[in-house]
């Protein structure tokens, strides 16, 4: 098994990742795209550490997500605030507003969990669409990107570009991190057998929880910078809808792997990027197709499906 997982993620894989990514935009891939194209790949590791890692399906995910792009807005609009001070605001707001859902919905398991994040996630929408600071159905427009730590513009799209791969870089090797200490293989433990963890004595709700607000944490940091990216946070940031496309991405990809959440916010980025003038409205119709087809052809994603071919290749 670690051979075919070595060359699906390997340090050379990840190596020749990381140089395409410092080179995109220097050979035609347009700066702005990749850069929505990665905070959707923040959120969807963000995601991932939760349902892939603990085994909870959250149908409630772009509240936080929104929620922190709305914070950040305003603080750096309105409140004047520099730009990596909005992200760590954001970043609070998603932790806090992840600890007080988690507190509510954490008790409960599968279908009922996944209901309590949704009905909450429809409340913040609500707050959203209603409060006068947010601007209802216009949201907020004109955020500026400012300078980092009050030295680097970031207007330009391309300085603006590494400063997102480098926070992305950072979410990701942290995410790693988490997984691989033994915090994460108790989570891994929930995940495949609850009743057993509490059997060894492990405070599973505790665990659970703490997994909750990091995963919201980093979703609401990903708001925050595709905010600062796009210069503006719409109620479609907050939209159930967002919550659907988050899930999918995540299952498109391959749950429970590290590339899987990033190849799929980027196949599903791209494809409303490529499909947006071509198709109009269709576009939700093919990608709910891709869905099903994810869901019966190839349960475990595309990096699932590619590290199962390669461990019955060896086998053979």
């Amino acid at each position: 098994m670690k051979s075919s997982l070595s060359k699906f993620t390997g340090p050379r894989m990840w190596a020749a990742v990381f140089a395409l990514l410092l080179v995109a935009p220097f050979i035609g891939l347009y700066p702005v795209f990749m850069m929505k194209a990665l905070c959707f790949a923040i959120f969807a590791c963000a995601f991932n550490l939760l349902l892939g890692y603990t085994g909870l399906l959250s149908f409630g995910h772009a509240a936080f997500m929104g929620a922190a792009a709305y914070a950040t807005g305003w603080l750096v609009r309105t409140a004047g605030w520099a730009p990596e001070l909005g992200l760590l605001a954001g970043l609070a707001v998603g932790a806090a507003l992840g600890l007080v859902v988690g507190l509510i919905a954490i008790r409960r398991q599968g279908i009922y969990f996944a209901m309590i994040t949704l009905a909450m996630a429809q409340m913040v929408y609500f707050v959203c669409l209603q409060a006068p600071f947010t601007g209802g159905e216009d949201g907020l427009q004109g955020v500026p990107r400012g300078k980092l730590f009050g030295l680097i513009p970031l207007g330009s799209d391309l300085t603006m570009y590494f400063f997102v791969l480098a926070v992305f870089a950072a979410v990701f090797l942290a995410i790693v991190r988490i997984v691989h200490s033994p915090y994460g293989q108790v989570l891994k433990a929930i995940r495949e057998n609850e009743p057993r963890a509490v059997s060894l004595g492990y405070d599973v709700d505790r665990y659970k929880l703490l997994a909750f607000v990091l995963s919201t944490a980093i979703a609401g940091l990903a708001g925050s910078l595709k905010t600062l990216v796009l210069g503006f946070a719409t109620l479609s940031d907050v939209h159930w809808s967002l919550s659907g496309e988050v899930v999918l991405m995540t299952l498109l990809g391959g749950m429970g792997t590290f590339a899987g959440p990033v190849i799929g916010a980027f196949s599903i980025i791209g494809l409303q990027n490529f499909l947006a003038d071509r198709v109009g409205s269709w576009i939700n119709v093919i990608i709910g197709g891709i869905f099903v087809v994810c869901v019966i052809a190839f349960r475990k994603g595309i990096v699932g499906e590619l590290l199962a071919w390669q461990e019955r290749r060896k086998g053979r």
